[in-house]
């Protein structure tokens, strides 16, 4: 009987381990409806994930933004971001890349795993904020924002094609 009830727990275990796994999907971020321009034929990307701990010998720990892939909208890995601008530094790398369509997988506050599809525009900033830490401007109506695990994370993509 008791190897019975170690099965059953190590089978429930098991299935609640792989569920945390599963990546949460969020609803498409687009660029900042603020009309900033780049200057460039490319947009920019700026992806403020989760906060990671980072250490090294007797230094101080310090905090950086988790490193993500950046996928084809088919969830094909084009490459990894490694998301800091410098050694000790919080900032996020900001990447170009040429208009089109996007899928950020990466670590979020609050949650392991997460998916944001992404839009770029040329000449326009995309940020996606997965470190619970944004606040967008006072009285922005809900409908403008997506949201991601109790949190907003940035700008529905129609916004910027509307200014």
């Amino acid at each position: 009987m008791k190897m019975i009830s170690v099965f059953i727990i190590g089978g429930a275990l098991s299935l609640f381990l792989a569920g945390c796994a599963t990546p949460v999907a969020l609803a498409p971020v687009g660029p900042n409806p603020d009309g900033f321009q780049t200057g460039s034929a490319d947009g920019q990307l700026e992806v403020f994930s989760a906060l990671q701990t980072r250490t090294a010998g007797l230094d101080p720990s310090w905090y950086q933004h988790a490193d993500y892939y950046l996928c084809n909208p088919e969830g094909q890995r084009l490459r990894t971001v490694y998301n800091a601008t410098g050694y000790y530094s919080q900032s996020p790398r900001v990447v170009s890349l040429p208009a089109g369509k996007y899928l950020v997988k990466t670590r979020a506050n609050g949650i392991l795993w997460v998916e944001v599809p992404v839009v770029i525009d040329a000449g326009h900033v995309t940020r996606v904020h997965l470190d619970g830490k944004w606040q967008p401007p006072a009285n922005t109506p809900q409908n403008e924002l997506v949201n991601g695990p109790g949190y907003p994370v940035g700008w529905r993509p129609e916004l910027a094609s509307s200014n």
